[in-house]
């Protein structure tokens, strides 16, 4: 009777602190969890991070941006000043690429019709400053010229990419502090090398004045 009256004893025990412990630990996390979003350095992080999200654009929105439209990324980084540069310089190749274009036709009816078997005119009539140069003169200079004007679909293409670029990469550092309040600290300690060697570690850490 007493081992009967002992194992039941155990059992009401047992059971009793199996219902009662998951209330326990409910409220202990809750505690913790109310204890980690009440404090000072989660709610600053929470702030900062939803002030970033509205004062910074994604830089990859601001990629696509500038890659529908040239300057749009920089308008939206808040460059404006850029956006005429950007256009000031596809017309400078715009324009001297058409200027290599021109003349990359007068050379090559020049040649032409530096034949006379060649009397049909095909690529225009020949230019009054190219009559009688010496057909090999107009051949080389035809194709520099067309070169010239094929490269600078490259360049066209360059500017392009730096255009794009230049609104992904500043939309990415737009969000880092370079303000005059930055301060560094250096901190020099003894520390345990991945060799199991003793060694130093130096760490820098920027903060807010």
């Amino acid at each position: 009777m007493k081992w009967l009256s002992f194992l039941i004893l155990f059992s009401l025990t047992v059971v009793a602190s199996a219902t009662a412990q998951p209330s326990l630990l409910y409220q202990d996390f809750t505690l913790l969890e109310n204890r980690y979003f009440n404090t000072p350095a989660a709610q600053q992080d929470t702030t900062e991070e939803g002030n970033g999200n509205m004062e910074f654009p994604s830089p990859r929105s601001v990629m696509y941006k500038s890659m529908m439209i040239p300057g749009w990324g920089q308008i939206e980084n808040r460059q404006i000043w850029k956006v005429p540069i950007i256009y000031g310089l596809f017309a400078g190749i715009g324009l001297y690429t058409n200027y290599l274009n021109n003349e990359y036709q007068d050379f090559r009816a020049a040649f032409y019709n530096s034949f006379p078997e060649n009397d049909d005119f095909r690529f225009g009539p020949t230019p009054e400053r190219l009559e009688g140069v010496n057909p090999a003169e107009l051949q080389s200079n035809r194709n520099s010229l067309r070169n010239q004007r094929d490269f600078m679909f490259v360049v066209f293409g360059l500017a392009y990419g730096l255009n794009v670029l230049d609104a992904y990469v500043f939309a990415h550092m737009r969000s880092f502090d370079v303000s005059d309040d930055l301060s560094a600290r250096t901190t020099v300690q003894p520390a345990i090398m991945a060799s199991g060697n003793p060694g130093i570690s130096i760490s820098l850490s920027l903060f807010k004045k």
